[in-house]
């Protein structure tokens, strides 16, 4: 097992509420893969606990096995929920995949309600409930309908690791190689483990091995949220391929605009899919446009669902994605540059201290990145190139955004203009012209700066 990688500030807090004096109900819930258990397991690993992973059915003999290993007096109890909660009373017990309890009995939710209510509640009793079906934990486990609403006293809601974490994973990896490598993984645990370095050997190597989980991941996915799964995969690889608008996403699936809205309702209820509208607008602007919601997916969507076929045979080429690589990773690097501005942002390193930050776009002109302080009326407009770029080719782009800037209507406003890059010849000339101007080479001096505090 490799050592815990990150997630510092989840676990203080998890282990901060499991070593209290009082109850505690924890729910902590995201998608698959996304490192749920392990952040778990390396919370309680000093504490005794029971740990049990739910499974399809008689979810209760077998929990209380699990927990007989490790309090025998368990054997003792009476042989339901209820009776065996009692018996761990004061214990840590952690479940995970809780929603496999809910599709065996409904009625588990109320039981264990009952058992909190009326014995659990005032013992130092923690029970951490996990779950990977984002849709199901949501509404049965912490909807204000669910008969635990009002019981828990935590819930968590895990995302995937930010850019900069991969450095722990791969230290002595380049900059640019973590983007080919996040390109894939994004920061999901699960697939970040599984990268070998070099990044482009392992993959060959991966899509040579007929027991890759790049074949059904995918499946394994839409299924935890979905019965019927055909028309959510055609909707995401529209999205993956760049059909970003309803009205592209129904051209490219062949739906209706009434039947597709439910199904992006609920991807993005799951964490598959994002929407996002220009960062200067309101949530409810008509502007929205869909994207996927991780990394993995939009590999997956873009070059391994079109060519599983050849794959299976044996006669596909990674060369294929190598070739195309850099034109994906535009769109990548614009998310690790944002997350790069935002740890400038903590840091206090930027030109001004922005509140928000996102894409902004009207009628076919498109700034990657904008920065706001509205209290303040400051601006930072950013566009990020995936390429190495010459001086000149560099004030070209700055001089273009200052003119898209102007479309923006912050008419009053301060503003800035930044560039992010590969790499930038004569960066030093740039920022002494007056713009902010980052390249690769900054992201090491960031995370040194980190490393320090």
């Amino acid at each position: 097992m490799m050592p815990f990688v990150d997630r510092r500030e989840e676990l203080k807090s998890l282990r901060e509420k499991l070593k209290g004096e009082g109850f505690e109900l924890i729910v902590i819930y995201g998608r698959r893969r996304v490192g749920k258990t392990r952040l778990v397991l390396e919370a309680v690993k000093d504490l005794p606990h029971v740990y049990y992973l739910a499974v399809e059915g008689d979810n209760l003999r077998h929990f209380r096995e699990t927990a007989e290993r490790v309090f025998p007096e368990v054997r003792y109890s009476r042989e339901d929920w209820e009776g065996t909660l009692h018996a761990l009373k004061g214990k840590v017990i952690v479940i995970d995949e809780f929603p496999n309890l809910i599709k065996e009995d409904p009625k588990v939710l109320s039981v264990f309600q009952r058992a909190i209510d009326l014995d659990l509640l005032n013992s130092r009793t923690k029970l951490v409930l996990l779950g990977s079906s984002v849709g199901m934990m949501t509404e049965k486990v912490l909807s204000y309908k669910s008969p635990l609403y009002g019981r828990r006293t935590g819930s968590m809601k895990l995302k995937p690791m930010s850019f900069f974490a991969l450095k722990k994973f791969f230290p002595d990896a380049s900059w640019e190689e973590l983007v080919e490598v996040y390109g894939l993984t994004d920061g999901i645990p699960f697939y970040i483990t599984r990268v070998k370095l070099p990044f482009w050997e392992w993959l060959e190597k991966e899509l040579s091995d007929p027991v890759s989980f790049f074949r059904d991941e995918v499946d394994f996915l839409l299924r935890y949220e979905f019965s019927e799964i055909g028309t959510y995969k055609r909707i995401l690889e529209a999205i993956a391929l760049g059909r970003t608008t309803p009205k592209e996403i129904r051209d490219f699936t062949g739906m209706k605009h009434s039947d597709i809205t439910p199904y992006l309702r609920n991807l993005i209820a799951v964490d598959l899919v994002v929407r996002e509208v220009p960062v200067t607008e309101k949530p409810t602007s008509k502007r929205g446009r869909y994207y996927l919601a991780d990394n993995f997916l939009a590999f997956w969507f873009r070059f391994i669902y079109p060519n599983l076929s050849r794959i299976e045979e044996g006669t596909f080429d990674v060369a294929e994605i190598k070739q195309d690589y850099p034109h994906y990773l535009g769109r990548v690097f614009e998310k690790v540059a944002r997350q790069f501005l935002i740890e400038l942002n903590k840091a206090g390193k930027p030109p001004l201290r922005f509140i928000k930050i996102g894409r902004w776009w009207r009628k076919g002109e498109e700034i990657d990145l904008v920065a706001l302080n509205e209290r303040e009326k400051k601006a930072l407009f950013v566009e990020v190139k995936w390429k190495d770029l010459r001086g000149r080719e560099a004030r070209g782009i700055l001089k273009d955004l200052e003119r898209k800037a102007e479309l923006v209507g912050l008419d009053e406003w301060e503003k800035y203009y930044g560039l992010v890059a590969k790499r930038v010849e004569g960066k030093g000339e740039l920022r002494e012209e007056g713009w902010q101007v980052w390249d690769l080479r900054d992201f090491e001096r960031l995370n040194s700066f980190e490393a320090k505090v």
